[in-house]
């Protein structure tokens, strides 16, 4: 596909973070340029399980010159530094993953094959005792802090929890002040150009016609253009991922809130729980060929850490993407491109991503095939590297008295995944492809937490004697607690500089 009309005018489908973030981003970048129509009902609500996110959303919102206080205050924001996986190995085990770095690199050599040797040496350190992140975390600290002052250590990543729907309306009001049109309705029909497939114009249901050159659609799972009308096809990927189920419902705030996720696993599937300022979001996934909707809503309900704020809410999922999420003038975001459980809080990422990748890729001469194929494939790599993340998670479990966590250690993987495992059971190695979201500390962290401990390690690790690995360890420990107990508390830095203004 290859034409030379300009595009002058693009239209958004579907109103929520997905299609508020594209709207604000576009117009950011491209606003004097473009004419930008956002379509969405009122009458039509979100998905909304997108309130834990993971540290690139505060390049996303540095780049609109959101600031972060602010932010924190119109969404009834709270910090986070990782998320706490418990029961996920064995019942009983906790692990984190902490952003941020673990340890100290030395030379070519990555922290953690120091912890390895120091492990089979007789130094049994926690792994996450080098983690300033999982400190922090569990002993409810926060401030902001790039390095740890007088070494060469980062200092805390974070990102936060939030509520969906506010932020929406923040970038609402961002996006409408640069020049966004937005209009409350519903889509009637949609026209297509009777040689080309293009969509043309949109018709609302109230008469209104309006035409554009590209369509970005984030109408949901319903997938109005990329699925409904130009019928692009769907990658199920339910046999790695079979949860299929979610039930959302809010709780009261609790006494304390905990500056990271917690995703607890069940016989069927997991539970989430996300603390904000002014109420806690809690969700179980499932999955619906070994847990009932009714067992799965007695479990939500009965295993909340403050009263429910209402009642669960259903969502229906099948995990995978559309082949093509870009395909002819039409661009799909959010859920309309695919779906990946909220497990590693990527959701929102995925759209921000996928809106980042967009702008690099703008056709403003026209469309042309080279860039919209290029634009598919890095889409993809995305979303395959982070499935086989989150298939990890399930894969290295080690009950074997449910049916449904039996199935998910069982089952075969993809390959991708399979070689990554193999490499480092052998070997400690773990390595970071391309520019794949996840790092090296973050495969590290679930493999060692999750019971994978490597046959070997690297053998420049055996180049540090005994006594200096042992100071190595001590001094690394000691710089981060006391980094740590001169933190201020996570709620009391809340209240002095971000308190929720809702």
């Amino acid at each position: 596909m290859n034409t030379q009309k300009p595009i002058t005018k693009v239209a958004i489908v579907g109103g929520g973070s997905s299609g508020w973030m594209a709207a604000a981003m576009v117009s950011r970048f491209l606003g004097p340029q473009l004419d930008i129509t956002l379509i969405e009902s009122s009458a039509i609500g979100t998905v909304g399980v997108g309130e834990a996110t993971i540290p690139p959303i505060r390049t996303f919102n540095n780049v609109l010159g959101i600031d972060e206080n602010e932010f924190l205050r119109r969404t009834g924001g709270t910090i986070k530094l990782g998320i706490e996986f418990e029961n996920w190995g064995r019942q009983g085990d906790r692990y984190m993953h902490a952003f941020g770095d673990i340890g100290r690199n030395l030379g070519f050599t990555g922290f953690h094959h120091y912890w390895l040797r120091g492990q089979q040496s007789g130094e049994a350190h926690n792994y996450w005792d080098f983690s300033l992140n999982y400190r922090a975390a569990k002993n409810h600290r926060f401030q902001p802090l790039e390095t740890i002052p007088n070494t060469p250590l980062c200092g805390l990543v974070h990102a936060y929890h939030f509520d969906a729907g506010l932020y929406a309306q923040l970038l609402r009001e961002y996006s409408e002040a640069r020049g966004v049109k937005r209009i409350d309705g519903t889509i009637q029909q949609v026209h297509q150009h009777p040689d080309t497939g293009e969509v043309t114009e949109l018709t609302l249901a109230d008469g209104q016609q309006l035409d554009a050159e590209l369509f970005i659609d984030c109408s949901g799972f319903r997938g109005l253009l990329i699925k409904e009308t130009l019928k692009v096809e769907f990658d199920d990927w339910s046999h790695w991922l079979p949860c299929n189920r979610a039930l959302a419902v809010p709780s009261e705030t609790a006494a304390q809130t905990t500056p990271y996720t917690r995703a607890i696993a069940h016989e069927g599937g997991w539970q989430w729980r996300i603390p904000l300022q002014h109420r806690n979001g809690n969700g179980l996934v499932y999955c619906s060929d070994f847990l009932s909707d009714d067992q799965a809503s007695t479990r939500l309900l009965d295993n909340l850490d403050t009263p429910a704020l209402g009642e669960p809410r259903p969502i229906s999922f099948t995990t995978g993407r559309r082949r093509q999420q870009w395909h002819k003038n039409v661009i799909a975001l959010g859920l309309s491109s695919g779906f990946l459980e909220p497990l590693e809080s990527t959701s929102l990422h995925l759209v921000q991503s996928g809106i980042v990748r967009l702008i690099k890729h703008f056709p403003h001469r026209g469309l042309q095939s080279a860039v919209i194929d290029e634009y598919n494939r890095q889409s993809q790599d995305e979303f395959e590297k982070i499935r086989d993340f989150i298939i990890l998670h399930y894969h290295l479990n080690q009950k074997h008295d449910s049916p449904f966590w039996r199935a998910c250690r069982e089952s075969d993987k993809p390959d991708s995944l399979l070689r990554r495992i193999e490499l480092f059971r052998t070997s400690g190695l773990v390595f970071r492809e391309q520019d794949e979201l996840f790092s090296e500390t973050a495969w590290q962290q679930v493999f060692i937490g999750q019971g994978l401990i490597p046959e070997d390690y690297h053998p420049l690790a055996n180049e540090l004697p005994g006594a200096q690995l042992t100071e190595f360890f001590r001094n690394l420990n000691t710089t981060f607690e006391r980094t740590v107990d001169q933190l201020s508390d996570h709620d009391a830095y809340l209240q002095q500089h971000a308190k929720a203004t809702l």
